[in-house]
């Protein structure tokens, strides 16, 4: 087989690094087009990329895929190190808003600007798997410095206590400095055309020979909008479900604080681990069908997951009738009142009765939802929002197109960050006023009012260069 022919046959060897046909070679200065004795080139392939600039092009990269791996893991250890300190819900939704997310859009821009449309959904994919299994792993660090003990050993000559509750911020420091060293010396500013043609460095004034210029054309702003809306939905409702776990299995299920902190923080475990999964599985998958059925697919999986979780039967959670009992005692003094404002809630965990308050009006007329149907929701939407959230910003990618994507990026990471703010605000009102029913009922109802905005601006979702003809579908 000719080299000619391989190369007009529409596979480019850089998309997957594959084996060269049988006769060609990979040319010196222009690879990766391949060159074979008594064969010419055409121009267009002659300026694709040096084998030089592809090797340091995917170091730069893959850098990065260590840069969210590293952060998360320092995120995610230093959640809540001092557990003497009470937890506010509202600020632990702050912190997980903000922690990570300044790397994230910087991080998502540049593996934007630096692959094809080829290499795009893998690339943000493994940037999603690294996210994931930082904040898997995070965790399980923080848990094993646990041995070491609230007295830990102390370092005199700088007076430094290393402890479980200092080692957790020292490695994240460490993590840090180290991520730093490594992006200074192999990270490198590369940019390509959604073809996998090397482009002028917008950090230069002159381009090389081996450059072109970036083309041209108007971005999609409808699109933008759209993905940003899908984008904050799909986080708001994965926040939504991440806040109401703990208080609703201790309602429907009768389980301790202590109970629903283990079997919850288990459950999340195993969404972390399905989410590496899916990733892959989604990079598999996105080689034949498209990012936006994918997407589609996404939502309605996560829709079925929450319409799973609306109350169904006639079997009703158990009562919580000790709250009434011991806040209608109406000889409490003020001194007794006081104590018990300050007493610690692990002090008195053991006695605090379980099931659903009285004070919650809702649970005397709201039927239990079942542990089949609240495990088998966990598993559904534990597969549609990584599906939703990985193809949102790789499909938001290919609209902008191969310009400069950091202002749009951090508009879509900004869109995330409030959307993790306020999903928990809203399912908290929600859920202790109207209950379980209400909730999740408005849940479906936002998620269908979504696939009916992506059936909408379907057709727009689309790549620059495909809707500017440059590359066919």
């Amino acid at each position: 087989m000719r080299c000619w022919d391989w190369l007009l046959s529409g596979r480019h060897p850089h998309w997957d690094e594959p084996s060269l046909p049988e006769g060609c070679q990979r040319g010196g200065s222009r690879w990766p087009g391949c060159v074979s004795r008594g064969d010419s080139l055409p121009r267009e392939w002659d300026i694709l990329e040096t084998e030089e600039h592809y090797k340091s092009r995917w170091r730069s990269i893959r850098i990065l895929y260590l840069t969210m791996f590293l952060s998360s893991v320092a995120s995610s250890d230093m959640m809540n190190p001092f557990p003497e300190v009470p937890r506010v819900f509202y600020s632990d939704a702050v912190h997980m808003a903000i922690s990570p997310k300044g790397n994230v859009a910087v991080v998502r821009s540049y593996t934007a600007g630096a692959t094809s449309l080829q290499e795009r959904t893998s690339s943000m994919a493994n940037i999603s798997m690294c996210q994931a299994l930082g904040f898997i792993l995070g965790p399980v660090f923080q848990t094993c410095f646990a041995f070491i003990g609230e007295k830990g050993v102390t370092w005199d000559v700088i007076k430094l206590r290393i402890n479980m509750y200092t080692t957790p911020v020292l490695l994240s420091a460490f993590l840090g400095i180290l991520n730093i060293i490594l992006i200074l010396a192999i990270l490198r500013e590369h940019r390509v055309d959604d073809s996998g043609r090397q482009c002028k460095n917008i950090n230069f004034e002159e381009a090389s020979t081996d450059e072109i210029q970036v083309p041209q054309g108007n971005i999609d702003q409808v699109a933008v909008v759209a993905i940003n809306v899908l984008f904050f939905v799909a986080l708001f409702v994965f926040a939504v479900f991440e806040t109401i776990i703990a208080p609703l299995t201790m309602d429907m299920y009768a389980w301790t604080q202590e109970q629903a902190v283990l079997y919850n923080g288990i459950i999340l475990a195993a969404l972390g681990v399905e989410a590496v999964v899916i990733f892959v599985g989604v990079k598999l998958l996105s080689k034949k069908i498209g990012e936006r059925a994918i997407l589609l697919g996404g939502l309605i999986v996560v829709w079925v997951g929450f319409f799973i979780l609306l109350p169904w039967g006639n079997q009703f959670p158990r009562i919580q009738w000790e709250d009434l009992h011991n806040n209608s005692i109406p000889n409490t003094t003020f001194g007794e009142i006081i104590i018990g404002l300050w007493k610690s809630p692990m002090e008195d965990g053991n006695e605090r009765p379980t099931g659903c308050s009285i004070e919650q009006a809702w649970c005397l007329y709201t039927p239990v939802i079942h542990l089949a149907q609240f495990l088998t929701s966990v598993v559904l939407i534990g597969v549609g929002y990584p599906v939703c959230n990985l193809m949102s910003y790789t499909l938001y990618s290919k609209i902008l197109g191969p310009k400069p994507q950091g202002v749009y990026m951090g508009w879509l990471t900004a869109s995330g960050s409030g959307a993790r703010i306020l999903g928990p605000v809203f399912i908290s009102q929600v859920y202790a006023h109207w209950g379980p029913r209400w909730a999740f009922s408005l849940v479906c109802g936002i998620v269908v009012l979504t696939i009916t905005l992506l059936g909408v601006v379907y057709r727009r979702l689309i790549a620059l260069s495909v809707r500017y003809g440059r590359i066919q579908e």
